[in-house]
């Protein structure tokens, strides 16, 4: 039963990929390279994002997360950023992301797209 719902995670994951425009998420990304870079070991306001999945939530070095975002032990997949970008603060109470969130699944399916390829 974990195999199949292991498969069914990864297809999960694999499906935001494919839904997603990464044209589209670059310019959804625009909002993030507020705080966030893509360059390994470069962070702003916001961790850089370069390697972030299969990452462990508050773990890149060099940056202070918030204890809630280093408690929460998330393994970024494209499914829990998903959830993330959704509504963070829902995702992790008390973490230190001023963002509300975005709404449409169309626009996080294409950010998610976009970091796929970017943030690799």
């Amino acid at each position: 039963m974990k195999f199949l719902i292991g498969i069914g995670m990864l297809v999960t994951a694999n499906a935001v990929f494919a839904q997603g425009d990464p044209g589209r998420g670059e310019k959804r990304f625009e909002e993030c390279a507020a705080c966030h870079t893509l360059e390994a070991g470069k962070h702003g306001v916001g961790p850089s994002l370069k390697g972030v999945f299969e990452r462990t939530a508050g773990q890149a070095a060099d940056f202070l997360y918030s204890p809630a975002m280093r408690r929460s032990k998330i393994k970024w997949t494209p499914q829990a950023l998903e959830e993330f970008i959704a509504d963070p603060q829902k995702m992790v109470p008390a973490n230190r992301m001023p963002y509300a969130g975005m709404p449409e699944a169309r626009d996080r399916a294409d950010l998610i797209a976009y970091l796929g390829k970017a943030a690799r």
